[in-house]
């Protein structure tokens, strides 16, 4: 504690270049990362597959799946650099200050005086922000969307959808980030130099309440689900849930295949009440026993308490950092 307490009087100097030691952080961040793709590319350069699938992937499905892994290892290397230059443009250029200095100005200017204030003025800022950052992100959205997925045939989604879900999430962002944000920075102004307990009580409802609402008001608006019909498939899926006590309520297709042909399964929900979610894309490429074994897969991090222990570490980390 001792060593905390000395470190933070280090720091908190008027004239510590805090600008430099987060580009610093942030640049030695993106460099290992790119080191990490850098190693991970020569394996996707690698022409027959690794013994152990030799038997189970053709050449030819094989060295699709590389090229395509190649495609998105380069994409991803050209977008994480433009995200890069971003974060240190932003930093650099004391974007977010001025930002900030901006939008106190229009809350000043063309808001009545009952909208005043640290939350109004904060709720501003962040919209802005966010639209700022979801223009500049647009470019590789659209990219990976329509030319790279597209080019190996995986890309479902329409010009129009496309733009239809950027509009749906900004409506939810501002829909539920509002509120949520309001409720943050008035649990500050309210409890004082207490706030980190009652954040953090707050974050545990804000993540029960997320899971409630999200099958109920979210996934709806995106995608439609429908009840996965009576054969071998059910069959098998509630047989393994009752093997592994999965308390399984609800079973559902999903119509993925509206954005993309890539396939998934899933389960969400509280501990007494969960639904598994299955692509129709997976039941259309896959045999029945093929999709129990990918669902086998994902109710083993259930089964393994995987969720409930990162759950718990996350908690105790939050607990380490209030007492620091």
């Amino acid at each position: 504690m001792d060593l905390l307490q000395r470190l933070a009087r280090f720091l908190d100097r008027p004239m510590f270049p805090w600008k430099k030691l987060i580009v610093g952080f942030s640049l030695g961040q993106y460099l290992f990362e790119g080191f990490l793709s850098l190693r991970q590319y020569q394996i996707l350069k690698q022409k027959k597959p690794p013994k152990a699938l030799e038997g189970e992937v053709s050449q030819e499905v094989f060295d699709k799946s590389q090229a395509y892994g190649r495609a998105k290892a380069k994409f991803g290397a050209v977008s994480s650099l433009y995200a890069q230059l971003q974060n240190v443009g932003f930093i650099y250029y004391d974007i977010l200050p001025k930002l900030w200095g901006l939008t106190g100005l229009w809350l000043g200017s063309y808001f009545p005086a009952r909208f005043q204030g640290e939350i109004p003025h904060t709720l501003i800022f962040f919209f802005t922000f966010n639209l700022i950052t979801t223009v500049l992100s647009l470019p590789t959205s659209w990219y990976n969307t329509f030319v790279l997925e597209e080019k190996y045939g995986f890309n479902k989604q329409t010009p129009q959808l496309f733009i239809t879900d950027l509009l749906k999430g900004q409506a939810l962002m501002v829909a539920l980030g509002a509120p949520l944000l309001s409720a943050f920075l008035a649990i500050i102004q309210k409890t004082g130099s207490s706030f980190f307990y009652y954040l953090w009580l707050f974050g545990i409802g804000v993540q029960v309440f997320a899971t409630t609402i999200y099958p109920i008001v979210i996934l709806p608006m995106f995608n439609k689900l429908s009840p996965l019909e009576d054969g071998t498939l059910k069959t098998g899926v509630e047989g393994l849930a009752r093997r592994l006590k999965f308390p399984l309520t609800e079973l559902h297709v999903i119509d993925g295949s509206k954005r993309s042909a890539h396939s998934n399964a899933y389960f969400y929900g509280l501990p007494w009440k969960k639904h598994i979610v299955i692509y129709d894309t997976l039941i259309e490429k896959s045999e029945p026993e093929e999709v129990v074994a990918v669902l086998a897969h994902e109710l083993g991090h259930w089964s393994l308490s995987h969720t409930t222990k990162l759950f718990g570490i996350a908690q105790v980390r939050t607990d380490d950092a209030k007492a620091a």
